[in-house]
């Protein structure tokens, strides 16, 4: 792996479920912290969402340092990561191998144009 450059703070956050008082839920992010993180550019393309028309879909690898199977810094698909206003959704993680110093996020980023 090419050298790492953990050069942008990115909030980690976690999907929970609150209830909305009439029998239902709504879904909410609670933060986990921040994590510093180096993103990659991938690929990206233009498609059509019925409630959003335009949509622009990025895809970037998001790379943090390593944490523990169950700790509430390691990062796990469903999450997703904060920078400001931009949101990349979290859809796999994997580990750096074989010295697994870092975890390799491929992330989604969605934006309505």
């Amino acid at each position: 792996m090419s050298r790492v450059l953990l050069n942008r703070p990115l909030v980690l956050e976690a999907g929970t479920r609150l209830e909305d008082g009439a029998g239902g839920f709504v879904h909410s992010w609670a933060p986990l912290g921040t994590l510093w993180a180096e993103v990659r550019p991938r690929t990206g393309r233009m498609t059509s969402d019925s409630d959003a028309g335009s949509l622009s879909v990025a895809r970037f690898q998001v790379i943090v340092r390593a944490a523990p199977e169950g700790h509430s810094a390691r990062p796990v698909a469903g999450h997703r990561f904060r920078m400001g206003e931009r949101v990349f959704r979290i859809d796999a993680v994997t580990e750096d191998e074989p010295a697994i110093r870092y975890l390799l996020c491929q992330c989604v980023e969605e934006i309505a144009s």
